[in-house]
Parts: structure tokens; C-alpha cells; sequence
């Protein structure tokens, strides 16, 4: 009788998943703690290992069906036992079977290509291989821990192999004048839904400011070297995370989240700052806890840490829950200005654009600054528009003066 593995109960209370996709075939020779198949919940992206050495019988779930816990998801026949048990009803106590492997909301995923063999890479980046036809197992990946990358991918496809032809894309599964239908799956459709039920629970709006960050430039270009030597990527973005920490203990409003069942605001009382992130998959926040306690250097390393993180698919559930207030922002590409989706449950989300030089009037003379825009968006059923500007002007004076709160210890 095949062996059953079913989808286990991951706790958090998660009570069903969906099946992203699948690592395995049937016919395929599997051995323990193979990932199988990758599974995304409410809370992370999950791999789900095999519990004994086998060959698969059977696929019970399709990629995009979402299952309840407890639903089988695929037999194995394993050589030698006659009767095993299902993997959440293990026969003996003597043989743990091996617990999930929970990540990011991103995950990268470690697929078995060959016994001994596992090649580092998110599903975007073995789709993106698929289509170049691109061997992942002769690639040597130059992302975070060795993880293969797309650019990694799009090298390989465009560099011949010693006595082959170049790799090309395969051709466009429609004809011109077309369609193609991506399936809205995993992070996709997390994203979608979440997205939703905050524009359809919130009543949004946004409060825009301009901030002269001369100073914080000028700061930046004089630590720069001394976070170098650090290893330490000191972007605009950790002066803003720590700028935040005054406004936010000043209007605690803006650090709280409406509770809508019992009909509650709920203040915050850590400062669990997220950052939306992008990857491969889509949008990710990891949070940054008690950011409160953290230097400019430091919050500037743990940005560092957990984008890359995030990237690479190793993110903990810990490094993407309880977050009180979330900062987005693009980088170079930041634009004018946005209006970004608050993160449910949250109450307040700031958006950073693009810092450019540009003409300002100071002190009645026009002259060269660097400027950018900043987006606050907020629930108006818990924060007030003259709350809101209040808030976001006092991050503004912080930032147009970063002398009066940043010393010698935040860059030691």
C-alpha cells in the first residue's frame, strides 16, 4: 500500500494551502527529505519534504488548488514496508518524519536534481530556465547564499556551451495577435488578496510632502566609506526608517491597527517597522523589530540582510510578522509620487521617491538641493488628515536636519 503524505498542520492557524507547485513527478525516484511540492498559506511558502526514500505513485492535487490540512497529496511506494502510516499519523515514535520547511512568502526553494545534488533557486527562476532551456544543475548562482539568479539564467542562455549552438527562448506558446493566461498563484494571488481586502476594509487617502534631503546626502557621502568597510550598504532608506522613530512615538496613531471585529483601535506599543521588498515573485515585507533600538548602521545592515533574505527565498515567519507601520520605496525608479496600499491591519504606509537635485528658493535665493517626495497613505477611519500632516511634516524637519539626531554612535 503506497504511503500517503498529507498536507501537514503548520500551525499559526493555518487551515489550508494552496499547491504552488510541483518539485516531483510520477516515476520519479525520491529520497527522504526531498522537497516535494512547495505549498503557499496565508502566513509563508512552505516546502513540504518527502518522509521516506521511494518512488512516487501518484499526484493527488493540481498546482493552483487550494487544500485543506489533512488533504492527501501524494503516495509514495516505498520499498520494504508493508503497511506504512500517513505522514500525520506517524506508526512509530522512534522516526520523526521531517517538518516542513517554512520561508518567505518568497520561497527558494532547494529542488533535488540529481542524488546529492541541490540547485538554489525560486520558482520564477526554474520557470525562466524552463522556457530558455537552461540546465540549472550546470549553473553556479551569484545570488545570496549561492542561489541562482535570473541573470544567472539569462547569461546562460546567451552563452554557448563548448561544441553547442547558443541556448534560445522557446518560441511564444500563442499566435500573433493573441493571448497568453498566467495562472494567478502563490505570492500572485496572496498579493491580489490581500491588496483587495485592504482597499475594500480601509478608507484610504494619501498626504504628500516634499523633503530637501541636502543634509542626509551630504551625511550619506561622508559615512559612506565607514559603512563600506563595514559591509554595509548605507541607502537613503535606513535615514528614513530611523527618522521615523520621534514622529511615530508622537502620534502613536499612526503605529496602531483598527480591530474590526471587536470594533477597536490598537496601539502599538514596539515600533516593528516593514519594508516591501521586491523579488522574483512579487512584493514581500519583512520586518525590521524594535527598530527603535538600532543605530543608523545597524538598521542600515538589517535592511541589507533581510532584502536579501527575501530575495533569496530564506526569510523566517518571525522576520514577516508583527509589523506596526511599513515603508515602501523604489529606489532611483521612485517617481513623483504614489499612492501606496496600506498593509492590512496597519493604519499608515509611507512611500519614498526618487531623490533628484532640482532648483529650490532658500533664503531667497534659488539654488541647487536634493529633493524628494514623500507618499503617507492612512486609514482615515483611524487617522485624521491633520493628524496625518502633522506626522509626516515632523519627518520631514527630521530628515531636512539630520544633525540634531544623528551623532557619532549611530555610525560606529
Amino acid at each position: 500500500m503506497p504511503f500517503e503524505v498529507k498536507l501537514p498542520d503548520i500551525g499559526e492557524g493555518v487551515a489550508e494551502g494552496e499547491i504552488v507547485r510541483w518539485l516531483v513527478q510520477v516515476g520519479d525516484a525520491v529520497k527522504e527529505d526531498q522537497p516535494l511540492v512547495e505549498v503557499m498559506t496565508d502566513k509563508a511558502s512552505v516546502e513540504i519534504p518527502s518522509p521516506r526514500t521511494g518512488t512516487i505513485v501518484a499526484l493527488l492535487a493540481e498546482e493552483g488548488q487550494v487544500v485543506p490540512v489533512g488533504t492527501t497529496l501524494i503516495t509514495i511506494e516505498v520499498a520494504g514496508e508493508a503497511s506504512p502510516a500517513a505522514v500525520s499519523a506517524p506508526s512509530s515514535p522512534a522516526r520523526a518524519e521531517p517538518a516542513p520547511r517554512a520561508t518567505a512568502p518568497v520561497t527558494g526553494a532547494a529542488v533535488a536534481t540529481t542524488p546529492g545534488v541541490r540547485i538554489q533557486a525560486t520558482p520564477a527562476v526554474r520557470e525562466l530556465a524552463k522556457r530558455l532551456r537552461v540546465g540549472l544543475e550546470a549553473l553556479t548562482g551569484t545570488g545570496p547564499g549561492g542561489a541562482i539568479t535570473a541573470d544567472d539564467v539569462q547569461r546562460a542562455a546567451q552563452t554557448p556551451a563548448p561544441g553547442h549552438k547558443p541556448e534560445r527562448p522557446a518560441p511564444p506558446s500563442v499566435d500573433a495577435g493573441g493571448e497568453q493566461r498566467i495562472p494567478l498563484r502563490g505570492l500572485r494571488r496572496k498579493i491580489a488578496e490581500h491588496m483587495r481586502h485592504s482597499l475594500d476594509t480601509a478608507a484610504h487617502f494619501t498626504f504628500v510632502a516634499e523633503c530637501d534631503l541636502t543634509a542626509v546626502v551630504e551625511h550619506r557621502e561622508r559615512a559612506k566609506a565607514k559603512a563600506n568597510d563595514k559591509g554595509i550598504a548605507l541607502t537613503y532608506l535606513a535615514y528614513v526608517v530611523r527618522a521615523l522613530i520621534e514622529p511615530l512615538r508622537q502620534f502613536p496613531l499612526l503605529n496602531a491597527s483598527l480591530d474590526d471585529a471587536r470594533g477597536e483601535i490598537v496601539l502599538k506599543r514596539g515600533l516593528h517597522l516593514g519594508i516591501a521588498t521586491a523579488t522574483d515573485q512579487g512584493l514581500t515585507v519583512p520586518v525590521i523589530h524594535d527598530a527603535d533600538r538600532k543605530s543608523l548602521f545597524e538598521l542600515a545592515s538589517e535592511i541589507q540582510r533581510l532584502a536579501a533574505a527575501a530575495r533569496a527565498g530564506k526569510l523566517t515567519l518571525e522576520e514577516l510578522q508583527g509589523g506596526t507601520f511599513t515603508i515602501t520605496s523604489t529606489g532611483a525608479r521612485g517617481g513623483l509620487l504614489a499612492t501606496p496600499i496600506l498593509h492590512h491591519p496597519q493604519v499608515a504606509i509611507l512611500g519614498v521617491h526618487e531623490v533628484k537635485k532640482k532648483p529650490a528658493v532658500v533664503e531667497g535665493r534659488i539654488v541647487p538641493r536634493d529633493l524628494t517626495n514623500l507618499s503617507l497613505s492612512l486609514d482615515h477611519r483611524v487617522v485624521d488628515g491633520a493628524v496625518g500632516a502633522d506626522f509626516l511634516y515632523a519627518v520631514v524637519a527630521r530628515l531636512e536636519a539630520p544633525a540634531s539626531w544623528l551623532g557619532d554612535a549611530e555610525v560606529g
